[in-house]
């Protein structure tokens, strides 16, 4: 019998033994996985295709690997430094016959991000040719295809284009009906974030400055797209697009003789033309294609001796850690403390696309800039499409402020939300009773209500953080808190007139600043010094990103169903605004009529709605 249990533990050990060694050469193989970058060599001849199915951001959003594993339906992301790097590469790149836009599903990125691709794209248009293909054209899609040499149209497409702006939902009635009490602590005439929960539609101040902010970004989109494409009849087509429709009787024939268009033809006919160019493809390929992930792989940009850090700030600013596409103040903070330890980076380049956030998170945030500055380095901020209130706060550490005429910036303003419930409460037959030992005892009371003391003591609290704003901004850019109130007051502003204001100090892109901050820190600017101090991905959301889906999946592609979708988001809006209310710091530097990238998420539904609002 013995001998019996002997042999059985020999098993044992033997199965345990073999199945730890397939562990261990599973997590080997996914790690050589994780870590393997294509060579140049296994890169051919063709066209580098741009699929864009989804957006551009700053920094894509981590997907989670329950998303990933159960097939759920996700938004892609392509970061902006690697479109623009594989862009550059292209240009010069003898096995890139010509660079493909097909913009069928590509729903964004920002007008200043957008505008920086323009401008690679240009370089590429100056060496070879560039193809852009779609069955509807939209701002976005159409200020990416405007620089291409030949744009292509689905004969049942069209052109439509809109200009910013648009409604958003206001929640005072619901609020009302629900009896929920919202607490407003605010300064600033233009603090419009806090609009939603107290009036059932826009005040004129806010109004007021929507539109100059509007006004400013839509010239300027129409001046990059006009400078791109002179050809197109921009200004008569805007004005009176049913006008242009309904006198050639056909949408896509009036976007051909607007000059909008240069084919009409669908994407067989446009495979073809690729095919001239770059050769036929393999098997079921039309052309000979260069697949855009491995090409960016492959033509990571250059880091040189990583003298220069660059920490991106992206996404709504909240505390504590956060994962990539959300700024977490203590995880951005962590990165500076770090890099300034290592005694490895003479100087810092802060990139910044943020609505802000938490004001304590932002002032975490600020602070690490701080120290960094004391230790001797500089510290120089780039903006890209946002960088307001607490996306502001943040980069007044700095020794330059770089923006593009297009950012929006500004919304120095805080404010606070406290929601209570009880005249919901009472309508369902209950109230609140107690005994309170001091007149802050039990507040905020949310089932019973704030009283007068917490009331006061919370606008004092508001008061006092923005009159810290106004010195922390008044002392980075060299102008007394009164001058500083006269600009502030929670007004969102333009780059241009940003600049003409002294919030920035010059134009330019991230380049800009990683070449200032080299010369800052007396190092040679022709070399490339910088490397992105971005968090690194955990075996979570590398799993995620190796088994989830590449593209987005299902839904239609046309023009006309991709903007009602983009309509419909007002409405998943709804969750992020229950959460402002309900679950956000008090305290926010946040402006809430600014953009920020959609996470790659599938849209909420109804039911989330309801639950969000309900008590999320």
């Amino acid at each position: 019998m013995n001998l019996v249990r002997g042999a059985w533990r020999i098993l044992v050990g033997i199965k345990d033994g073999l199945v730890l060694l397939f562990m261990l050469l599973f997590f080997g193989a996914l790690a050589a996985a994780l870590t393997a970058r294509p060579g140049t060599k296994s890169i051919g001849t063709g066209a580098l295709v741009m699929e864009l199915k989804g957006s551009i951001v700053e920094q894509p959003a981590s997907i989670s690997p329950t998303e990933a594993l159960t097939g759920g339906s996700q938004m892609k992301q392509y970061r902006l430094r690697d479109i623009i790097a594989a862009l550059d590469a292209a240009a010069t790149d003898d096995r890139v016959k010509t660079v493909v836009l097909d913009l069928d599903g590509f729903t964004g990125g920002g007008q200043v991000a957008l505008g920086d691709v323009g401008a690679a794209l240009d370089k590429v248009k100056a060496k070879k040719p560039v193809l852009a293909f779609a069955t509807g054209y939209s701002d976005d899609a159409y200020q990416l295809a405007a620089h291409a040499s030949e744009i292509w149209l689905d004969p049942m497409g069209l052109a439509l284009f809109q200009g910013p702006g648009g409604s958003r939902l206001y929640y005072k009635g619901l609020l009302e009906k629900v009896g929920a009490n919202v607490h407003v602590y605010r300064v600033g005439t233009y603090k419009s974030a806090v609009e939603p929960y107290i009036l059932d539609k826009q005040s004129p101040a806010a109004k007021e400055a929507a539109t100059a902010l509007y006004a400013s970004l839509w010239q300027g989109w129409q001046a990059e797209v006009g400078k791109a494409r002179p050809k197109a009849q921009l200004a008569a087509f805007i004005a009176d697009p049913a006008g242009a429709v309904a006198a050639s009787g056909d949408t896509a024939v009036a976007a051909l003789k607007a000059g909008i268009v240069d084919k009409l033809a669908d994407r067989a006919a446009f495979d073809k033309r690729v095919a001239q160019i770059a050769g036929a493809g393999r098997k079921e390929q039309a052309y000979a294609r260069i697949e855009l992930k491995p090409y960016i792989a492959a033509k990571a940009r250059k880091t040189g001796d990583k003298a220069v850090g660059v920490v991106t700030v992206a996404g709504i600013i909240q505390d504590g850690e956060a994962e990539a596409g959300t700024a977490g103040g203590e995880t951005i903070g962590k990165i500076v403390d770090k890099a300034v330890a290592s005694g490895k980076y003479k100087a810092l380049v802060l990139r910044v696309d943020s609505p802000g956030g938490s004001a304590l998170a932002s002032e975490r945030i600020r602070s690490a800039l701080v120290a960094a500055r004391a230790k001797g380095m500089p510290v120089v901020v780039s903006m890209g499409n946002v960088a307001a209130s607490g996306g502001y706060w943040v980069a007044m550490a700095s020794d330059k402020v770089f923006a593009e005429p297009s950012t929006i910036t500004g919304s120095i303003g805080i404010f606070g939300i406290i929601p209570t419930f009880e005249n919901g409460l009472k309508k369902i037959g209950i109230t609140a009773d107690g005994v309170a030992t001091t007149p802050l005892t039990g507040q905020p009371d949310v089932v019973g209500g704030t009283n007068a003391a917490f009331d006061g003591v919370v606008q004092t609290a508001i008061e006092s953080g923005y009159k810290r704003f106004l010195n922390l901004v008044g002392g980075a850019r060299k102008m007394t808190p009164e001058k500083v109130d006269g600009i502030a007051q929670g007004r969102v502003w333009d780059g241009g007139t940003a600049r003409q204001l002294g919030l920035v100090d010059a134009f330019g892109g991230v380049d800009d600043a990683i070449t200032e901050a080299a010369r800052l820190a007396k190092l040679d600017p022709a070399e490339p010094h910088a490397v992105w101090l971005d968090k690194q991905p955990g075996w979570r959301e590398a799993f995620a990103a190796i088994f989830g889906p590449d593209e987005e999946e299902g839904g239609a592609t046309d023009l006309l169903s991709t903007l009602s979708r983009a309509r419909m988001a007002t409405l998943a809006g709804a969750v992020e605004d229950a959460r402002t209310m309900m679950a956000s710091s008090v305290v926010q530097a946040r402006c809430l009529e600014c953009p920020v990238a959609a996470a790659p998420v599938k849209p909420a539904t109804v039911m989330q709605l309801l639950t969000a609002w309900m008590g999320a």
